[in-house]
């Protein structure tokens, strides 16, 4: 046994000090354990961001229809919102793919001959770290400053398009319906910006709240145009020199009535501009600047938890990925996917807190890192020791 033991695993056959001879040398093994992995993550990632972007254009597909986003910029929202997702989906990810790949090695029995030709945790966790810690580094980019940077790129398009009724999804020269569903409009002529047109009409009917019968509502307008409230968030269209006809369907008393102009206020663009928001998405040297602020401390303290988890949900799938071969093949992934959830709503609940005060800006996320980190420790030294069967004493 040891003879074939020696010749399927030569990497294996020197003593364990002999094994790696620098720190920077991958043998034939780590190299197998790291593809193994490198597959199972980018397969499960794969998997997660269809799913993310099929919601996330789903989604915005109803805001188009709606006329709250304008259809040129879906894709471009969308791209960005995935972005700003990766810092979630990156740690599942990794988590998945350990159990994924590790997983198959325990239950084909690999891993057992690798243990038994004297592969250690050390050796099984050496693989991890040349993939974990270069996404680790990857990952606090894209929490520090590329994630907040999309974001506010995606609140520049919606604003910027906002000043434009091409988001209501109208076009020149075609009937459309309004937004919500309140009528239907058409414009003859519109500028390339879409602030201003010309030849306007307007039909919209709604249930009287007195009689129950339906109200209808027929406005035209020679010309036109678009502009904001002094605050900037309401939309209004101003017409100008047109009819305006409204009366009860069944009821003779329509009354005709002429105006030079008349503002209509259109649905209000989805655009976040509270103060909240804008320190979510605040660049990261700001936060750095602004340790008095409590919603300013949670975002830095997010933003960090991104690549700290990473490492965290790695060193937790190692024990978790360990199986028998009769073991059913997604026990253990259904144990992690409760681990991940527990995990990360003791995130979300930490952020909460230390936004609203109720929790110390110095302790942060610290607990919610160190809690799990604890566990997956455990699990690891757990997962080494042997039991000694019971022996009877003979009476």
């Amino acid at each position: 046994m040891n003879h074939l033991r020696a010749a399927w695993f030569p990497s294996l056959r020197m003593k364990p000090n002999s094994l790696r001879q620098s720190p920077f040398q991958l043998r034939i093994v780590d190299r197998y354990l790291l593809r193994e992995v490198a597959f199972g993550i980018a397969a499960a990632l794969a998997v997660l961001l269809l799913i993310m972007v099929g919601g996330a254009f789903t989604e915005m597909l109803g805001k188009v229809a709606r006329g709250r986003v304008p259809a040129e910029l879906l894709l471009s929202l969308v791209s960005l919102q995935t972005i700003n997702t990766l810092p979630i989906l990156v740690p599942l990810a990794v988590l998945m793919g350990i159990l994924l790949g590790y997983g198959r090695l325990w239950r084909d029995s690999e891993m057992a001959v690798l243990q038994s030709s004297g592969l250690g945790v050390s050796d099984r966790l050496w693989p991890l770290l040349w993939l974990v810690l270069p996404l680790m580094v990857a990952l606090a980019l894209v929490a520090f400053w590329l994630g907040p940077a999309a974001e506010r790129k995606a609140q520049d398009l919606l604003t910027q398009a906002s000043r434009s009724l091409l988001v209501a999804g109208l076009e020149a020269g075609r009937f459309v319906e309004l937004p919500g569903r309140e009528g239907t409009i058409y414009v003859g002529e519109m500028s390339a910006d879409g602030a201003q047109f010309k030849r306007l009409f307007i039909e919209s009917e709604r249930p009287d709240a007195d009689t129950g019968k339906t109200r209808i509502d027929v406005i035209t307008a020679s010309s036109g145009f678009l502009y904001h409230d002094a605050d900037g968030a309401g939309r209004y269209i101003a017409l100008e020199d047109g009819f305006r006809v409204e009366g009860k369907l069944g009821e003779d008393d329509f009354r005709l009535m002429r105006f030079k102009r008349n503002d209509i206020r259109l649905p209000d663009a989805p655009v976040e501009d509270d103060e909240a928001a804008d320190k979510r998405h605040a660049p990261s040297t700001r936060l750095w600047q602004t340790p008095d602020d409590p919603v300013m401390r949670a975002e830095l303290h997010w933003r960090l938890a991104a690549p700290l988890s990473l490492l965290v949900l790695s060193l937790l799938a190692l024990p978790l990925s360990r199986s028998s071969p009769r073991e059913p093949r997604y026990a253990r992934i259904l144990l992690a996917l409760l681990a991940w959830f527990i995990y990360y709503n003791l995130l979300l609940l930490g952020r909460t807190w230390i936004g609203a005060g109720r929790l110390a800006p110095g302790l942060g996320l610290w607990w919610a890192h160190a809690l799990f980190l604890v566990v997956a420790l455990w699990l690891i030294w757990s997962s080494q020791r042997f039991r000694v069967p019971a022996t009877k004493v003979a009476q």
